[in-house]
């Protein structure tokens, strides 16, 4: 029996949300979010088998979440625009409104290491503009030489303990990470509070500043 353009479109529209239903799909999502990847490096950061990894890729770019390009010998790929960082935003939206284990996690886990309301972006902005603050990036090197906010340091989270030295005590300190769910930003900020430094952290992060339209360096 043939289908309506609407059952059509509706067929569609389903295949996408196939594609985001899997943990592992939105997380490789969130690390394209910070730059080009190929299937190894992302096979690696999510803990899957390259094989693995790429039957993924192929699910994502299927529903034309991702696209790539082939440079020499390898493929990389990226997120397909910034509309994905959005369809994520609403999906974490709903979830953190609706759904009850969300808010148990968001509580045990999250406000535990940091309750404090985020720095939003413009706030951020100004604050840099006016050097009332230092803005830490908390992700591996590879991540921040690819974007990062204008005059942010980067110290990852595990070599932060060995290079407090090279933070000012005296000044307020703004984290960030890959995004508002970063695990990374909210460890950073509950080791720095312990010893006495005062430190927030951004509302999300770097794919967020990039979509807003704010300005990005490069290393």
């Amino acid at each position: 029996m043939s289908i309506g353009p609407k059952q059509a479109l509706y067929t569609e529209f389903a295949a996408v949300a196939r594609a985001l239903g899997s943990q592992h799909r939105l997380e490789i999502l969130e690390h394209l979010a910070q730059g080009e990847r190929g299937v190894e490096a992302l096979a690696e950061r999510v803990g899957l088998s390259i094989a693995n990894a790429s039957q993924h890729l192929q699910q994502l770019r299927r529903a034309g979440l991702v696209a790539s390009r082939r440079d020499g010998k390898f493929v990389l790929y990226r997120l397909a625009d910034e509309a994905v960082l959005s369809v994520m935003a609403m999906l974490s939206g709903i979830a953190e409104r609706n759904l009850a284990e969300v808010d148990r996690i968001r509580r045990s886990y999250f406000d535990e290491r940091d309750n404090m309301e985020p720095v939003s972006r413009e706030e951020l902005l100004q604050r840099t503009r006016d050097d009332l603050v230092t803005v830490l990036d908390v992700r591996p090197i590879d991540e921040f030489a690819v974007g990062h906010v204008p005059g942010a340091i980067n110290i990852p989270l595990g070599e932060l303990e060995a290079r407090l030295a090279e933070l000012d005590p005296t000044h307020e300190i703004v984290a960030y990470c890959r995004g508002p769910w970063c695990v990374l930003s909210f460890e950073a900020v509950a080791a720095l509070r312990i010893r006495g430094f005062r430190v927030r952290r951004l509302e999300d992060g770097l794919p967020e500043w990039r979509a807003a339209g704010l300005p990005v360096e490069l290393s």
